[in-house]
């Protein structure tokens, strides 16, 4: 009688044994699996996903001294090219026209001004005019702020009977402003000049 007692105190105990065991195993399981829930949680917020042409791209975010080079040069870019590329369409140069000045200071408006007044939009319309940039090179200098830029490009001008290649060289200063909708990259244009635009060739067509 007593051995049987004895068996069963020692089962109970391989039992209880047992049990803490298995517990102290499914809460270190469980917690293990609960602390990398909330690392992988933490990790997916750090995360943008940006949807071009129906797939999701991840961004990476940075500070923004890194970018500064790339970001302004990307907005002379911008600007330059909303300012000249144009159609023959009154619609489509007041919109490039007016996106354009809102990363540019009163000198872009001043070269716009001088433009409409001797009638070199309605010279396009009327003529059925279209023109493009491309931009050969764009140089900042970060050593200083603002920032102080050359612009490099070609204009190409397609008229019905010729196409006219010039060379255009602008320069200006880029002042640091906060990003909004209508400028993405957080600069503004000031002081900008056209420093040449001269015909390199003209080609019948």
């Amino acid at each position: 009688m007593f051995k049987k007692a004895q068996n069963i105190d020692t089962a109970f105990k391989q039992i209880r044994n047992f049990c803490i065991i298995f517990i102290s195993a499914c809460s270190l399981v469980a917690g293990t699996a609960i602390i990398k829930s909330f690392s992988f949680v933490a990790a997916m917020q750090d995360k943008i996903y940006i949807l071009a042409n129906g797939k999701a791209i991840e961004a990476f975010a940075s500070d923004r001294k890194e970018n500064v080079p790339v970001e302004a040069k990307e907005h002379v870019k911008t600007f330059h090219q909303f300012f000249f590329n144009l159609d023959p369409d009154d619609k489509v140069i007041k919109e490039n026209i007016g996106r354009a000045l809102y990363l540019a200071d009163n000198s872009a408006k001043r070269e716009y001004d001088n433009l409409k007044e001797s009638n070199y939009f309605s010279n396009l319309i009327s003529g059925n005019v279209s023109q493009r940039i491309t931009i050969d090179s764009v140089m900042v200098n970060l050593e200083s702020h603002p920032f102080h830029f050359r612009c490099v490009a070609k204009l190409e001008i397609t008229r019905a009977t010729s196409k006219v290649l010039r060379n255009l060289i602008t320069e200006g200063y880029l002042r640091s402003v906060n990003r909004s909708e209508n400028n993405a990259h957080g600069f503004l244009i000031e002081n900008w000049m056209i420093i040449e635009n001269n015909d390199l060739s003209i080609k019948p067509r």
